[in-house]
């Protein structure tokens, strides 16, 4: 069974379970993924490939960590805590992130076999990294690679 199929079939479940804020997120992502598929021309009966429908939960898991930012920089507790709980869900559907030291370990291999030695090299580097960790069938957090390469710069 598809990942697109099992999160559809997490809407019925929401609603016997009567978790509201579950329901929300998975109706929200079942709307993101009917969306994916009218922009790459494809019917609303379609499914979206697992790849595809990460890449829409990660754009979900994206927008909810910016938003609690502005939330509670703007002192909206309750709204940010709104936003947490539907994070924490959707962290559920995304396959476990690895740590910053794999990554660091990836990423100095990477800076070597590259030979990369300033800055000027390092999107280059973040490229690389972030491919090797696909390649290897890991899954890592944009940002926590970009950190990494930044410190071993820094």
């Amino acid at each position: 069974m598809s990942l697109h199929t099992d999160i559809k079939g997490e809407i019925k479940a929401a609603m016997l379970a009567k978790d509201t804020v579950r329901l929300t997120v998975v109706r929200g992502l079942t709307a993101a993924f009917m969306n994916e598929l009218v922009a790459t021309k494809r019917t609303p009966q379609d499914e979206l490939k697992d790849d595809e429908v990460l890449a829409v939960i990660k754009r979900s898991v994206k927008q909810r960590k910016d938003s609690i930012e502005q939330f509670i920089a703007g002192g909206r507790e309750d709204l940010a805590g709104e936003e947490k709980a539907e994070l924490a869900i959707l962290e559920k559907y995304l396959p476990v992130s690895m740590s910053k030291e794999d990554i660091r370990k990836v990423a100095e291999a990477k800076k070597a076999e590259l030979n990369v030695a300033d800055k000027a090299g390092m999107g280059k580097l973040i490229g690389a990294v972030s491919k090797a960790i696909k390649e290897q069938g890991g899954n890592a957090d944009g940002t926590d690679i970009k950190e990494v390469v930044e410190s071993l710069f820094a």
